[in-house]
């Protein structure tokens, strides 16, 4: 893929079936800080990754708040973060083949820059705050919902919630930036049939506990309660701090 700025935005509006009036907007929403070191003038796509990330959340929030007006309002917090989270934006980047598209340095292309999740993600939701200023609200709304339309399906059959700790991360990714923890807090029963109890610990606080045969399980309950009760906790992000625990075994990914 060449990595002419003009040949890259032709090349992604055809993909697309879209069309920018200024071009310069979607180069810059192409344009990865990298970039910067190697190109005069040039200007990274960071201001509207955060536009588009408004917009995303604005315009998911009203479609599901209009075909949902029997949900409270912590049933349509959780969809909307599971359809605006970096696991979903990242899926419509490699719908999109935007990695191949980006404007990146040489060092960023060489050690695999253009496959990593959070750039993809960041980098649709540069696209989408390009789009939003070139073409306006309307318009713009009409290209999220279709690049969104799977995850929005997947809402719709309500199979977000059967993975509630994919679900609690990506909630806690778009309100706190950063990842819930989880903790074994108890283990009983003989070595052949053991039970585990784990925390979701955030604050230094447990927030949620569940039980399981499996460390795996039990963490999936946990987060489970967890979201039961996540829309009233809106601690700051500045009041996270790493848990203090002598005993407790830290569970590290999701497949413990």
């Amino acid at each position: 893929m060449t990595t002419d700025p003009t040949a890259q935005c032709e090349a992604l509006q055809q993909r697309l079936g879209i069309s920018f009036a200024r071009q310069d907007l979607l180069v810059q929403a192409l344009t990865h800080r990298s970039y910067l070191a190697e190109a005069v003038g040039a200007v990274s796509n960071e201001r509207l990754e955060f536009l588009g990330d408004a917009v995303l959340d604005l315009v998911v929030a009203e479609e599901l708040f209009r075909k949902h007006p029997d949900w409270p309002e912590g049933e349509l917090t959780k969809a909307k973060a599971s359809a605006v989270g970096e696991r979903a934006l990242e899926q419509v980047a490699r719908e999109w083949d935007l990695g191949a598209y980006m404007l990146v340095s040489r060092g960023e292309e060489q050690s695999g820059g253009r496959e990593r999740r959070a750039m993809l993600a960041d980098s649709v939701e540069a696209l989408i705050g390009a789009y939003y200023l070139d073409r306006g609200l309307e318009a713009c709304r009409i290209f999220v919902l279709r690049a969104l339309a799977s995850a929005m399906d997947t809402i719709e059959r309500r199979e977000h919630e059967h993975d509630y700790k994919t679900l609690l991360q990506e909630l806690f990714q778009a309100r706190y930036q950063t990842a819930p923890l989880y903790e074994v807090l108890n283990e009983s029963g003989p070595p052949h049939d053991r039970t585990f109890e784990v925390g979701v610990i955030f604050a230094g606080q447990v927030l949620g506990r569940g039980e399981g045969k499996s460390k795996k399980e039990a963490a999936q309950h946990a987060a489970e309660e967890t979201l039961r009760t996540i829309p009233e906790q809106e601690s700051p992000a500045e009041d996270i701090q790493e848990p203090a625990s002598d005993q407790s075994d830290r569970l590290d990914g999701a497949e413990n």
